[in-house]
C-alpha cells in the first residue's frame, strides 16, 4: 500500500498487525450498538469477535476508528495547517490542498472509496443535510464555518468528491492585503475611497481569486456607526466590524419544503434598516432586488460576482436578470443608475491573487452599460483610464498625472 495511506491505515503503523477486515468488523459492531470507539468498547468489540489484542494494537484500532467517526478523518491535519484555504478529495488516492499559491498534492489518502463516502456523508450529517442516492450532492456550511461540497457516484462516476473551503481564523485588513502583495500600496486609497464615499460596487473575479477576502477587508473599514446587512448562500464574509447582521439561505428539507432563497433574504434585509446591503455573491434572481435597492436610496451596497474580466460584468448581470424576468433595457437602466464601479481581482497561473484595477460603469449611445477602465493598478503605481477622472471626482481622490490612452 502507498506511503500516503499511513495516516489512515492501521496496518501501516509500526509494530501493528491489525488486519483491515478486523477493523471493519469492529466498526460495524460499534455502529450497530451506537457505541463510541473508546478503548474499553473497542476491546469489548474485539473480544466479541473472538480476538484478544495487546494494548498497542487496541489503541491502533481506536485511532483508526476515531479518525473516521470524528472530525474530518485523515483530512483533519490538513485543515489545521496554516495558510490552507481549500482541501479537495477526488478519490481515495487523490487529495489536494491550496495554500494560496495553487493546488498541490497532499501526502494523505483514504483506504478505499467507501471511506471517502462515509466521510462525505458524516460531514453532511453534521450540517443537518442529506447525502445519499436520492440526494447525491450537498452544499453546506459545517459547524466550524468550513464550506462543504460533496458529490456521490454515479453523478461523480470515478468516486465520491469532497471540496472543503476553510474560513480564515482572522479577517484580512487592507494593510494585510498590501503586505502580501494582493493590493499595490498605491491602490489602497482608491479602494478605501469606494467605501468611504458610499459608492455602490461589485468585486469581480474567477473562482478562488479572493473576492470574498477583499470584500471583507473593505467592509471592515466602514464606519462603526453603520449597520451592515449581509445576505449569503453560505456564510463566508467575515468583516471586522461591530454591527454586522447575517442572513443565510435555507435549503429545502427532505420533503422539498422550507426553502428560503437569496431573493427572499434580500427583500427581508431591506426591511431591517440596513446602512449597507451586501450580497455575498450575485448569481441568481437576487440581482433584480439588489439593483432595485441601489436605485431607491440604499447607498453603499456591494457584493461579488463571478466574471472573467471587469468588462464582462454587464453581460453577466444581464444574463442573470433575463433569467429572472427583467428585460435588457430595464436591467441596463438599473445598472447605470445604481452601480458605480467594479473592482476586479485576478489569479495568475502560479495561484497569486492580485487586484488589477477599478472599472467605471457608463451608459453608451445605444443605452447599454459598459465597463471601462478607470484605474489600473501596476506593481507600484496607478494609471488612470479614460473614466479615471470621472471616478476620482465621484470618490474625492486626487488623481495621478499619468493617464492611459483611451484606446488601451
Amino acid at each position: 500500500m502507498n506511503d500516503h495511506h499511513s495516516a489512515v491505515d492501521v496496518t501501516a503503523r509500526a509494530g501493528s498487525a491489525v488486519p483491515e477486515s478486523l477493523v471493519d468488523r469492529v466498526r460495524d459492531r460499534l455502529a450497530a450498538s451506537g457505541d463510541q470507539p473508546t478503548p474499553s468498547r473497542v476491546a469489548a468489540a474485539l473480544s466479541a469477535e473472538g480476538e484478544v489484542l495487546g494494548d498497542t494494537a487496541v489503541l491502533d484500532v481506536v485511532i483508526a476508528l476515531r479518525s473516521e467517526l470524528a472530525g474530518a478523518g485523515p483530512l483533519e491535519a490538513l485543515l489545521r495547517q496554516e495558510k490552507v484555504t481549500d482541501v479537495l478529495v477526488n478519490g481515495p488516492e487523490s487529495v489536494w490542498i491550496d495554500r494560496g499559491c495553487g493546488l498541490e498534492r497532499a501526502a494523505v489518502g483514504f483506504r478505499d472509496e467507501s471511506a471517502v463516502r462515509r466521510l462525505a456523508q458524516r460531514l453532511a450529517a453534521s450540517a443537518n443535510r442529506r447525502l445519499d442516492e436520492a440526494t447525491p450532492y450537498v452544499d453546506a456550511r459545517l459547524p466550524d464555518g468550513s464550506r462543504l461540497h460533496a458529490v456521490l457516484p454515479p453523478v461523480a462516476p470515478r468516486g465520491t468528491c469532497i471540496s472543503l473551503r476553510i474560513p480564515r481564523q482572522s479577517a484580512f485588513a487592507l494593510p494585510d492585503l498590501v503586505a502580501v502583495g494582493a493590493i499595490p500600496q498605491a491602490a489602497a486609497p482608491w479602494l478605501a475611497a469606494l467605501v468611504e464615499s458610499r459608492a455602490a460596487f461589485l468585486v469581480s473575479g474567477g473562482t478562488g481569486s479572493g473576492k470574498t477576502t477583499l470584500l471583507s477587508a473593505l467592509l471592515s473599514i466602514a464606519p462603526p456607526s453603520e449597520r451592515i446587512l449581509i445576505v449569503e448562500d453560505s456564510g463566508e464574509l467575515d468583516p471586522d466590524h461591530e454591527h454586522v447582521v447575517r442572513l443565510e439561505v435555507r435549503p429545502p428539507n427532505v420533503e422539498g419544503s422550507g426553502h428560503v432563497s437569496m431573493r427572499d433574504l434580500v427583500r427581508q434585509a431591506l426591511r431591517m434598516r440596513p446602512d449597507r446591503l451586501v450580497v455575498g455573491e450575485v448569481r441568481g434572481a437576487e440581482v433584480v432586488d439588489l439593483l432595485a435597492a441601489l436605485n431607491t436610496g440604499h447607498e453603499g451596497g456591494c457584493g461579488t460576482v463571478h466574471a472573467n474580466s471587469a468588462t464582462g460584468v454587464p453581460a453577466r448581470l444581464e444574463a442573470l436578470a433575463l433569467a429572472a424576468g427583467l428585460g435588457r433595457e430595464a436591467l441596463h437602466s438599473q445598472v447605470a443608475a445604481g452601480l458605480d464601479a467594479v473592482i476586479h481581482i485576478e489569479r495568475d497561473r502560479r495561484g497569486h491573487r492580485r487586484v488589477s484595477g477599478i472599472h467605471a460603469l457608463h451608459r453608451g449611445s445605444d443605452a447599454l452599460v459598459s465597463s471601462s477602465p478607470a484605474v489600473i493598478f501596476g506593481n507600484d503605481n496607478v494609471e488612470l483610464g479614460p473614466y479615471g477622472p470621472q471616478l476620482a471626482r465621484r470618490l474625492g481622490v486626487q488623481t495621478p498625472e499619468r493617464i492611459m490612452p483611451s484606446g488601451r
